[in-house]
């Protein structure tokens, strides 16, 4: 991966997904950038759950603060938790509002039980110009650093 510009854009409600975004960083010296919701999602555990539910449901793309800009990058590492079996709204509106033609996307994600589900091939329906690369997928924040330098140095 060297001599490529990296940038690692995450979304994290409860921090996990951020400590995995960290790892990366300091393993390939990428760019970080927080994906963030204009509108804060509720602390509450089962308020968050319903307000994903019905982002999901109903196809919504939640605005950002910041959409980003992916153009001087080659590698994006994408992370996100998982809700309702895919990605969180915020990454879904990241990746709608950025052109990631002829780009790698490296996605990563943070779940409570349920595993990737379909966040990877969601990810390439969202971006389908973009060389999706093998998934990080790890429960809540338990990922290492090592296991995550061993899947980096298998891409």
């Amino acid at each position: 991966m060297e001599n490529k510009k990296i940038l690692i854009a995450y979304y994290s409600h409860s921090g996990n997904t951020r400590q995995s975004a960290e790892k990366i960083k300091s393993i390939t010296g990428g760019d970080l950038f927080e994906i963030m919701p204009e509108k804060p999602y509720p602390k509450d555990y089962n308020a968050v759950v319903e307000q994903g539910r019905k982002e999901k449901e109903n196809n919504i793309f939640p605005e950002l603060i910041n959409n980003g800009d992916v153009t001087n990058y080659n590698i994006i590492f994408i992370g996100t938790p998982v809700w309702w079996y895919t990605m969180a709204g915020p990454v879904k509106t990241f990746i709608k509002n950025n052109n990631f033609e002829g780009k790698t996307i490296i996605p990563f994600c943070t779940h409570g039980g349920g595993g990737a589900s379909s966040t990877y091939t969601d990810i390439q329906k969202l971006a389908p110009n973009a060389k999706i690369s093998a998934g990080f997928t790890s429960y809540e924040n338990s990922a290492t650093e090592n296991e995550i330098k061993k899947w980096i140095n298998t891409l």
